[in-house]
């Protein structure tokens, strides 16, 4: 190989050397191409400031899931945030200060005659096993629904990050997976007590009287269920009803339709779980330490008669007319009630 044959070819490769360098940069260029491809912040300012609906790509049938930011959004965050959240705290609260305020003007609310000590049956097991279940999966769904609202501003600085992130996740599986036996057992006990709670005359002396709770040795007559039972009793079975069908939009949004309706049905959610949980914080109170006997209803199946005469005197009538014998508690068991 000559001289002049070496530095030819040693040109050659510089050059290509040089070609490669000079290129490289372009070829980058060309693969981020930011003035084509990607969505300029300026875009993305403007789109916000006008209201318009920012939308991505997805590959999954769903094509709303592309929606990132729509108008209404900001709107639906700040009363899901504030009102929804306001309201929640507000019901709860109020009805715990409400009930300390009656416990201590009040007292609690005793057998004016005494026990007796002879029972009579009062609720049977598939009744008790209805309420139980209906009681246990919504105040599981309460506490759980109830940290998702103030749980990052309460409960999260006592107990930190990971423990508040833990507690959260397990949290929302339970109140996924428990809205299914709610949704049983509401079924149950519609079906099983809404014979006993149509409105009645009965219920109009009840009223004028308070029930009973405002001043001792008052006694209005009343069947199976009185009045405030009543009211309850249909508080559970529609307000439940709109949080089971609301609460199914929630888990498949799918069907829910627009995001407009998906929000709404979340708006009604919330509002509704506050109302039925202030109500129920007023149930549990009068059916365990506001009331004398109350809780052998459910506890026990059964009641001491004296209580029973007291709070559901016609109901007693309809027992003895029936040939059900009150027994002592060491007694054999009577005929059940229903």
């Amino acid at each position: 190989m000559t001289l002049k044959t070496l530095a030819a070819r040693c040109l050659g490769l510089l050059a290509v050397v040089l070609l490669m360098a000079v290129s490289a940069p372009q070829l980058s260029a060309q693969q981020i191409n930011p003035t084509q491809s990607s969505v300029q912040e300026q875009q993305l300012l403007e789109a916000l400031q006008g209201g318009q609906n920012l939308s991505g790509r997805v590959t999954i049938p769903d094509q709303r899931a592309a929606d990132l930011i729509k108008p209404g959004n900001p709107g639906w965050a700040n009363l899901h945030g504030g009102t929804i959240t306001t309201l929640f705290v507000v019901s709860v609260v109020g009805v715990l200060a409400a009930l300390l305020l009656f416990y201590l003007i009040r007292g609690r609310i005793r057998v004016d005659s005494g026990l007796s000590g002879r029972m009579i049956p009062r609720f049977g097991g598939l009744e008790r096993f209805a309420h139980w279940m209906l009681a246990a999966s919504f105040i599981i769904l309460a506490l759980t629904g109830l940290n998702l609202v103030i749980g990052r501003a309460v409960i999260r600085p006592i107990i930190g990050e990971g423990a508040f992130g833990t507690m959260t996740a397990w949290g929302k599986l339970a109140h996924n997976y428990l809205a299914w036996p709610f949704m049983i057992a509401l079924a149950i006990v519609f079906l099983v007590w809404v014979v006993h709670n149509i409105p009645n005359k009965v219920d109009l002396e009840w009223i004028k009287q308070g029930g009973g709770i405002l001043k001792k040795g008052v006694h209005p007559p009343a069947k199976k269920f009185n009045f405030g039972q009543k009211m309850i009793f249909w508080a559970v079975v529609i307000g439940g009803a709109a949080l089971s069908f609301t609460g199914v939009m929630l888990l498949f949004p799918h069907l829910a339709g627009t995001p407009a309706d998906w929000q709404l049905y979340q708006v009604i959610h919330g509002v509704v779980a506050a109302i039925l949980s202030a109500i129920i914080i007023a149930h549990i109170y009068i059916g365990s330490v506001g009331m004398e006997g109350a809780f052998d209803a459910m506890g026990k199946g059964e009641v001491d008669l004296n209580w029973a005469k007291e709070h559901h005197s016609l109901w007693v009538d309809e027992m003895m007319a029936k040939d059900t014998k009150p027994q002592t508690r060491a007694g054999t068991v009577g005929t059940p009630a229903e």
